[in-house]
């Protein structure tokens, strides 16, 4: 499995900044077109498409036929600089001192007036000397410190709020450099009205094979970087639009990064990109993949520091939250029994118990069980065997599925907020998942669990047709 990875947490530029052409525009990314609030609140699409009249079904109609390239958009010319607008550039980090030079460096070189950007960095409570660092060498970077290490989510969402009048976020990891026009291509389609967020083409750091070039998931939210690990082809070379902007090199809209509300921060860190993104487009926005924007990643060099058993918490239980959160009411009641069926089932594997004959009564001994040496026996084996121990991961996953079904009011409340600002179908955004029904476990009974819900649930109707629209991710 390889699920969206970032690091677990990730100050002016001279005076003189001129205020920036740009302004904040409609988005012309929608799969149908944009919904209706746009057009309630004065923002026509500007294309003549038709569909700024009403509000989308909220349920599915059906199969959905999916034509090949259904994604695709095209290409967006570079910005020329009096098009360019401000920028907050914002960087977190967690004793990633290692890194920081090469990633300042980068940014040193953009092509992209020093006027227009700004350069945060959100230091998580670092002990490595990067603070220091960071004050010696870099003084055009804003620095902003915390006491300890607050998550991916909220440093983020901190770093949003230093912003001011910056029309645009940039959100980019410590162990990332970019190409000279990283950042005039990553922010092109939004300054053109052509969707709200976009997310970068990221390559290996030698830059031989893809790290990501868009996002999508299966459909209990297993976030998928595609092309991971794939070498460099044609196809990774056009625009198109994606479920989610990958939190390690992405742009979004300012004002509608407020407005679909920021990062999740009770994700502290994983898969909070993927709520995002797939929050933005259930409130009506759009996201686009934009190839030309190029930057080459250290892949998960900062989570590789953190217990796995911690990970995994997050792992396991950002995804169910995500789906929790997003999907419509009539989807959710059919998906919902099938994720935490399938997070039980990985749960087992992860127990390593395996057929578990000590908790089988048929494998008792054949002593009467009400007889004095039989009840000996049994209080015996109990103190000889002591409590039966939990590896770790196993334990993770119930921590991860204890989350949301122990915080049932809480978790929804939170969904309503979401759904109550719906303005576009599950219809229109599934097929943004690239591959729905994709198994992340190999072992037997976890794929006959995922093919019989499949088929118990109805999820192979409410995907239909987009089963096959990628290939399957490398796990």
């Amino acid at each position: 499995m390889r699920p969206t990875a970032h690091p677990l947490i990730r100050g002016t530029a001279g005076g003189g900044r001129r205020t920036a052409a740009y302004r904040v525009r409609p988005g012309a990314g929608s799969i149908r077109g944009p919904p209706a609030h746009r057009a309630a609140r004065g923002r026509s699409c500007g294309r003549g498409c038709g569909y700024c009249g009403g509000i989308m079904s909220t349920s599915p109609k059906g199969p959905i036929e999916v034509p090949p390239g259904h994604l695709d958009v095209p290409s967006t010319p570079p910005l020329d600089d009096s098009q360019l607008p401000k920028v907050s550039i914002i960087i977190l980090n967690w004793n990633g001192r290692h890194h920081l030079p090469g990633c300042f460096e980068s940014l040193g070189a953009l092509d992209y007036p020093e006027a227009l950007y700004r350069i945060h960095l959100i230091d998580n409570g670092s002990d490595d000397g990067s603070v220091e660092l960071i004050r010696r060498d870099f003084s055009n970077v804003e620095l902003h410190q915390n006491d300890r290490n607050l998550g991916f989510s909220r440093g983020c969402n901190q770093g949003s709020e230093l912003a001011q009048d910056d029309e645009i976020l940039v959100f980019l990891n410590n162990d990332i450099r970019v190409d000279t026009s990283f950042l005039r291509r990553l922010v092109g389609p939004i300054v053109r009205g052509q969707c709200e967020a976009t997310t970068a083409k990221m390559l290996s750091w030698d830059g031989q094979r893809i790290n990501s070039a868009g996002g999508g998931m299966n459909f209990h939210g297993i976030g998928i970087q595609r092309g991971y690990e794939e070498e460099l082809a044609e196809t990774y070379d056009q625009a198109r639009l994606s479920l989610f902007a990958c939190g390690g090199a992405m742009a979004m809209d300012a004002e509608v990064f407020k407005e679909v509300g920021r990062f999740d921060e009770e994700f502290f860190a994983y898969y909070e990109d993927v709520d995002l993104g797939w929050r933005t487009w259930v409130m009506g926005y759009s996201i686009r993949y934009v190839p030309e924007a190029v930057c080459y990643h250290h892949h998960s060099s900062t989570s590789g520091r953190v217990p796995t058993e911690r990970l995994r918490v997050l792992q396991v239980r950002n995804p169910l939250l995500a789906c929790f959160k997003n999907y419509d009411d009539v989807n959710l009641v059919r998906i919902l029994p099938s994720m935490l069926a399938l997070a039980t089932r990985r749960c087992y594997l992860a127990s390593g118990l395996g057929d578990a004959p000590d908790y089988r009564i048929e494998n008792m001994c054949s002593l009467p069980s009400g007889s004095w040496l039989g009840r000996c026996w049994s209080a015996l084996k109990a103190r000889l065997t002591g409590v039966q121990s939990l590896p770790p991961v196993a334990a993770a996953d119930l921590v991860a599925i204890n989350d949301l079904v122990g915080r049932w009011e809480h978790w929804s409340a939170r969904r309503a907020d979401v759904q109550g600002k719906r303005r576009r179908s599950d219809e229109e955004i599934l097929r943004l998942f690239l591959h729905p029904m994709w198994c992340i476990e190999q072992e037997s009974g976890y794929r006959e669990l995922h093919e019989g819900l499949a088929k118990f649930a109805g999820l192979e109707e409410i995907f239909a047709g987009l089963t096959h629209l990628e290939h399957e991710p490398r796990s």
